[in-house]
């Protein structure tokens, strides 16, 4: 273990060292993009301050004072081997190295300055942080300037020129500060959409247990009665001394039993599929803002152009979500099945007295006459795939009894304008609300 924690340390020291030394080459190359404000080469104005401090913000992992030593080193050394290459000799290294020394005071002070304020400037607003970095460059420009006046015994110039580094120093923090903010908004949206495109897949997955666990459940319960009535029947044809029918009896009555067990064993696994950690209630109408979103995918699937409509004129918290999404999602895919090329589909809610009224209509092929009845039973569909095998979704006779189970009712109904086939869910709104 100490030798796999060692390995781990080690190659993230290699990695932030690699970081280190590219920020030092970046800055240095973007050093030359300048201005010399002054007279002569001695100082100068450039891109690479704001590198570095772009640099500085965006790997906030990386420690900042050996960067800063790095990267004044790289540049010391970059300038000074340009100075031989275009100068072909007309300075002496030393006398090139001389000249640039005090660049590389600035990079070292700069990211002194920048370990102070590093594990606090995420709390500040942006003009604030604005407004530290412009004090930072403008304390290590006179660092730079005091460098150069003692290494060659000239005249700090920082006073005269006071107003303009500090004009450039404001301009240049906030200008970095923006690009900083730029990328970071960048990465939140892309972090929310991946969180949100999780959220939508966990929420799909349980939204499918949900109806599985149901049922599976609602058969258990009749697992159970079939158990005591069949056990009820034993007991009977025992008493009336028909031995060898009683044995047959409680044989089944024993694998009847078997099957229970085995039943809840794979109940528990569903419910261990659960993940009931990432969203305890919703609001209705972002149910039926889901429920809309994953048809939009199906039906394109299909081939089909579908306009989908939400009217939601009651938005209230639900901490019956699942039960919810599986009834509505299983309503709008019926509705997109019964659509043969184009068409649209409305799902509206609003309270009705002490009722919740949730309404899924759809201006599809329709349900016959003869359909209307049945279409509630167990069992009963209309639907097959081109194998002729009847479909295993969960059925209306599942949608009613998930509604059932809430205390609701739903209903088949035909005088919704413009639409064929309209179901109506009524459910006590204190039963879905939360906190009711």
């Amino acid at each position: 273990m100490g030798y796999l924690i060692g390995g781990e340390r080690l190659g993230r020291l290699k990695n932030e060292g690699l970081q280190m030394i590219l920020v030092a080459i970046v800055t240095a190359i973007a050093g030359e993009f300048k201005i010399t404000p002054f007279s002569g080469e001695m100082f100068r104005i450039g891109l690479g301050s704001s590198a570095f401090l772009l640099s500085l913000l965006l790997m906030k992992h990386l420690p900042y004072v050996y960067t800063g030593i790095i990267t004044g080193i790289t540049v010391l050394l970059f300038r000074t081997l340009e100075d031989g290459i275009l100068l072909q000799g007309a300075m002496s290294f030393s006398a090139s190295a001389q000249t640039h020394l005090s660049a590389a005071f600035y990079y070292m002070t700069f990211a002194i300055a920048m370990s102070f304020i590093k594990r606090n400037w995420d709390q500040f607003h942006p003009f604030v942080l604005g407004l530290f970095l412009s004090v930072i460059d403008l304390m290590s420009n006179e660092i730079e300037l005091l460098a150069r006046s003692l290494i060659f015994h000239s005249t700090n110039m920082f006073s005269e020129q006071l107003v303009y580094i500090t004009v450039t120093a404001v301009v240049r923090s906030y200008f970095v500060v923006g690009i900083y903010n730029s990328v970071t908004i960048n990465q939140m949206r892309v972090l929310h959409n991946e969180q949100q495109k999780r959220m939508e897949q966990m929420l799909n997955t349980n939204s499918g247990l949900y109806g599985e666990v149901f049922y599976l459940r609602k058969s258990m319960d009749t697992i159970e009665q079939i158990t005591a009535k069949s056990h009820n029947l034993y007991e009977k044809i025992n008493g009336a001394g028909l031995k060898s029918y009683s044995r047959t009896i409680l044989e089944i009555t024993q694998q009847i039993h078997e099957v229970k067990k085995d039943s809840q064993r794979i109940l528990a696994g569903l419910l261990k599929l659960f993940d009931r950690d990432f969203a305890s209630d919703m609001r209705l109408g972002e149910v039926v803002e889901f429920a809309i979103k994953s048809n939009l995918g199906y039906s394109a699937m299909l081939g089909k152009k579908i306009q989908f409509k939400s009217d939601i004129q009651t938005d209230y918290c639900s901490d019956q979500y699942l039960p919810l999404l599986t009834v509505i999602n299983n309503l709008v895919s019926n509705a997109v099945e019964a659509i043969e090329d184009q068409g649209s589909i409305l799902v509206s809610a609003y309270e009705q007295g002490a009722e919740t009224v949730i309404i899924v209509a759809d201006n599809g092929v329709g349900i016959s006459e003869q359909d209307r009845d049945m279409i509630f039973a167990p069992g009963f569909t209309t639907k097959f795939n081109q194998e002729g095998f009847a479909a295993t979704g969960i059925g209306l006779s599942h949608v009613r009894d998930i509604v059932h189970s809430l205390g609701g009712d739903i209903h088949l109904r035909s005088d919704e304008p413009g639409f064929q086939t309209t179901f109506v869910i009524t459910i006590l709104t204190d039963t879905l609300k939360k906190g009711a």
